[in-house]
């Protein structure tokens, strides 16, 4: 079942005897690569070695069983830590996701429902916000438009790891969690507005792509059209009297991005480059992978409520994933950021589907 393993055990080896050669380290691009990979495979050649060992320690207490019965339960004991062993290295052999280390940018988006559905659309802002806050992650509004009642009609979040665009430790990014936030989000409450006390059903979107580094898409300045206009808040109020709002095109694919929350031309035209950069990156990898149909990369094609991934609802204090069945009845805590149950039902039934189509 192993036996590829051999082989990453080898290159394993061969990294660390690469990395102790002090001319490697000049190209730091290279080490950087070099040094990722390493600790990839890290974590799966130290699972295998303990595998390896508890496997020769039951042979050997074996042995000694047949001589003195009171091993036998030593027997018992390696042969569970060694099933443990064989299920965790089972899943640190399941194809990883590329992007899993990078950080993200979240938006939401409001849909059918009007000022409810903007409100909440504001509920789940909060509730990513304070996950983060949870977990240790940094956040940053790069733009958004408030709806009258004091939601969101759209608005964008940067979500990034303590150290910046990759995560500590492999797989550990703010995409390998929030990647499975991505679709269409059902609220089945009374809203603020309604006055005969009606629950109402009304969602919104979300949608999540891997942040791009500019390594990653490489974008031809003469390949933009950049306008610039006039900002404007709720009920088209003027909130700023120069022309610093930007508008960036990408011509030969027709990708659209803009931002005027910042105060000037220049970080405006910053924020809207690094928001067209990453859909642009998600379009690449989107094509890249159309043909192998990943319905993980699958996320809001219309804000409509037939189409939806989970339901909030209120009245019963439930919240349901329609993907993975998982339902409990917390959600006033899951809406202040305890997300964990929620996400990590979706990262096992993902890598269940993953270790039985490698099987």
């Amino acid at each position: 079942m192993f036996e590829a393993v051999e082989e990453l055990v080898g290159e394993h080896a061969d990294l660390e005897r690469r990395l102790a050669d002090p001319s490697v380290h000049a190209d730091q691009a290279h080490a950087r690569k070099l040094n990722k990979r390493y600790a990839e495979l890290t974590p799966i050649v130290a699972t295998y070695r303990a595998w390896r060992q508890t496997g020769d320690d039951i042979g050997t207490a074996r042995e000694f069983a047949a001589a003195d019965p009171d091993f036998a339960a030593e027997v018992k004991t390696l042969e569970k830590e060694r099933e443990e062993l064989t299920e965790k290295l089972r899943l640190l052999l399941v194809p990883r996701d590329p992007s899993d280390d990078k950080d993200v940018i979240l938006e939401v988006k409001a849909g059918a429902g009007g000022d409810e559905s903007a409100l909440f659309a504001g509920d789940l802002l909060r509730m990513y916000l304070r996950y983060a806050e949870r977990v240790g992650w940094k956040t940053e509004i790069i733009d958004a438009t408030e709806s009258e009642l004091g939601g969101y009609k759209d608005v964008q979040v940067a979500v990034k790891t303590k150290g910046g665009n990759g995560a500590t430790e492999p797989g550990q990014g703010v995409w390998a969690r929030l990647k499975y936030e991505g679709g269409v989000h059902r609220v089945q409450r009374v809203p603020a507005t309604e006055s005969q006390g009606r629950i109402h059903t009304s969602a919104a979107g979300v949608l999540v792509t891997p942040e791009a580094e500019e390594i990653d898409v490489e974008i031809n300045p003469n390949d933009l059209r950049i306008d610039v206009y006039r900002s404007s808040g709720p009920g088209g109020q003027s909130v700023n009297t120069t022309d610093s709002a930007v508008r960036i095109t990408h011509l030969p694919t027709g990708v659209v991005a803009s931002c005027q929350n910042e105060k000037s031309q220049l970080q405006n035209k910053e924020q809207a480059l690094r928001i067209l950069r990453s859909r642009l990156l998600a379009a690449a990898q989107e094509e890249a992978e159309r043909s192998a149909a990943d319905a993980r990369r699958s996320q809001v094609r219309t804000v409509d409520r037939s189409e939806k991934i989970r339901t909030y609802n209120f009245p019963e204090n439930r919240i349901s994933d329609h993907r993975v069945g998982f339902k409990s009845y917390n959600l006033d805590q899951v809406l202040d950021g305890d997300l964990d149950a929620v996400i990590q039902a979706c990262v096992d039934a993902d890598s269940a589907a993953k270790l039985a189509a490698a099987q």
